[in-house]
């Protein structure tokens, strides 16, 4: 038996561990793939993800791996820039005014080689179920049952924690599809100026280029109805309306995901903590998912690691409480006002992006919110 499990392995899994071992509480992560996992998903950090990760130990080779961006861009399609939000005005309110673009498949290896001789990473254990009473929780694994203490589930949106205990996940879905596509291409040659973050503004097709280390990412909404072979088959044609470069993209990647915003009633049952996607799933505008998953994991840990070092458990209710008020508050609120922003009036965008840009003290408002920072 062991103090707390953890199930999943991806950044917010890991993080959890991490947090954990490093309060002396002994930690066996389950996760299900033969290994970690290596598709990009999410590739922005934000300020107090980074304070945070400091915090573990484990910032300096994220920093190392990854591009410290310290504006975004809002741009008009077919034109230049609207505005550019430089986050230097975050200088008095954090030491990172900045965001770090780096794949979380970067940050996991980094993760598990701080954990290496701290918790007990078990791949290959695929979570079939959990039964949970007063005295602690037993997982259902495929390599066999394991007992605990707690039981973190951080096994993302499918969650088989969450579903184990017929907790419901509540919300709706967006009517396109995202299709992310990354290419291996500098756009930064054919884009004037272009940010390393930019939303790109267009009523009939808005769309969003991350640069990351490895690659540029290019965001486009997509028909909910269509074949996933047709619009996989087009996108080079969507990819030279962004850019004619007189030859088609080099495409590395491209997928296509139903996006949700969904959230479960309760972060905390009984001798369960749920966190990251697991808990609750916003759309990717934004890059709050994976950061708003990570921030759960440090702040349910934190308290969990009190309570096993003899605190009261109502502190522990009482964070749980907090982090499902900042999932529908601040992290589901942000999301859907950035897909609102970049689909609305053309001539109210301008306005309202220009007048952040040209006031310090907007910006900043605007970007502690954008950024997490007010939801700590």
């Amino acid at each position: 038996m062991t103090r707390v499990l953890v199930a999943g392995a991806g950044p917010v899994g890991l993080s959890a561990a991490l947090a954990l071992a490093r309060r002396g509480v002994p930690v066996t992560v389950l996760e299900q793939g033969d290994g970690l996992a290596e598709q990009s998903r999410a590739s922005t950090f934000h300020p107090p993800t980074l304070e945070m990760l400091q915090r573990l130990g484990v910032l300096k080779p994220l920093l190392d791996k990854g591009i410290v961006a310290s504006t975004f861009q809002y741009r008009e399609r077919g034109g230049d820039a609207i505005a550019t939000l430089d986050l230097g005005v975050l200088a008095e309110d954090t030491a990172f005014p900045f965001r770090v673009q780096c794949e979380q498949s970067k940050l996991t290896p980094i993760l598990l080689d701080a954990l290496a001789s701290e918790a007990d990473v078990r791949f290959g254990h695929r979570v079939r179920g959990v039964r949970a009473d007063d005295d602690g929780v037993v997982v259902s694994s495929s390599r066999g049952e394991l007992r605990a203490d707690w039981l973190i589930g951080a096994d993302g949106a499918h969650s088989v924690v969450r579903a184990s205990l017929a907790a419901p996940f509540d919300g709706s879905t967006y009517p396109e599809r995202f299709l992310v596509a990354s290419v291996d291409e500098e756009l930064a040659t054919v884009l004037s100026d272009i940010a390393p973050i930019n939303y790109i503004f267009d009523p009939a097709e808005w769309l969003v280029l991350l640069r990351t280390p490895d690659h540029w990412r290019v965001l486009l909404p997509t028909a909910a109805n269509t074949r996933d072979e047709d619009e996989i088959r087009r996108l080079p044609q969507r990819l030279t309306a962004i850019a004619d470069i007189g030859r088609p993209w080099r495409i590395r990647h491209a997928a296509l995901y139903r996006v949700h915003q969904r959230v479960t009633e309760r972060f905390r049952i009984g001798r369960v903590l749920l966190a990251g996607d697991a808990a609750h799933v916003n759309n990717p505008l934004g890059g709050l998912g994976m950061n708003s998953g990570i921030h759960d994991a440090v702040a349910l840990s934190e308290a969990l690691a009190d309570v096993v070092h003899g605190g009261p458990e109502a502190a522990l209710d009482e964070v749980a409480e907090r982090r499902r008020r900042i999932a529908v508050d601040h992290v589901q609120a942000a999301s859907h006002a950035n897909y609102n922003r970049l689909r609305g009036d053309v001539g109210e965008f301008r306005r309202q992006v220009r007048a952040l840009a040209a006031d310090p003290a907007a910006a900043r408002a605007h970007l502690r919110r954008a950024c997490l920072l007010d939801s700590l």
